[in-house]
């Protein structure tokens, strides 16, 4: 079935000497990965600067629903992007983002709310142009609503703890070892109000910052079987400092 949808870029990857191959969260499909000729000359149809990670695409493709890989026939640049690229931190908030949603994202299927909420923000983060260093710390919690566990807010007090396994503030120690002891459970009370509308009201130091990101990762890790570390993090505490 030969299908069109939008798509976004997460990531990419050499396959051999002539192949590459994609994956993509669709509006239609949910994650879907893709393998390519990896064009040899500049007219070739599909070029290689497509797959640049939250690059938004439109795609054209023959659907195999029991195929571990899928066909590109067609795909084409629907938002080029006027800052990304071209800022050092923007870049590297944008390289964390494609890993982070490479692992939250990766057995989803369609979700169409999902999909939306991904490029809308993608295409903030482009057009911000100031006051966006906390981007990733909104999307991040943000996107778990859309995930089925994003933490409730109603029970927080000063003080409290933060039970990581229910996504609740609570009173006193939980039965395991999952939970934020009262300053980091305020600091993932502060990444909860975070909208990108309000996000320059939170001056975040460098560490908290990194520390702020550190716990929506842990967070992730326990609702995400097999959830890893991620490699740009690094890339991104770097950028921000310590």
């Amino acid at each position: 079935m030969l299908v069109k949808t939008h798509a976004i870029v997460l990531r990419s990857l050499k396959y051999g000497d002539s192949q590459l191959i994609t994956d993509l969260l669709t509006e239609a499909f949910g994650r879907v990965s893709f393998v390519s000729s990896i064009p040899r000359t500049q007219k070739a149809k599909i070029k290689k600067q497509l797959f640049q990670p939250l690059t938004l695409l439109e795609i054209e493709f023959d659907h195999r629903p029991n195929a571990r890989l899928q066909r590109l026939r067609d795909a084409r640049m629907t938002y080029p992007f006027t800052s990304i690229p071209y800022s050092e931190a923007k870049l590297a908030i944008a390289l964390f983002v494609a890993e982070f949603l490479s692992h939250a994202t990766r057995d989803e299927q369609q979700n169409v709310s999902l999909y939306k909420y991904v490029e809308t923000s993608v295409r903030w983060l482009d057009g911000a142009q100031h006051a966006f260093a906390n981007f990733h710390l909104a999307f991040m919690i943000r996107l778990s609503r859309f995930l089925g566990f994003y933490p409730n807010l109603d029970d927080y007090t000063r003080g409290c703890l933060f039970d990581l396994r229910s996504g609740c503030f609570v009173a006193s120690i939980p039965m395991h070892n999952d939970y934020l002891q009262p300053d980091d459970a305020a600091q993932m009370a502060n990444l909860m109000r975070i909208t990108p509308q309000t996000m320059h009201l939170f001056a975040f130091s460098h560490h908290e910052r990194n520390r702020c990101t550190q716990l929506a990762i842990n967070f992730y890790r326990l609702h995400i079987p097999s959830f890893p570390e991620l490699k740009s993090f690094d890339v991104l505490r770097a950028v921000y400092g310590e």
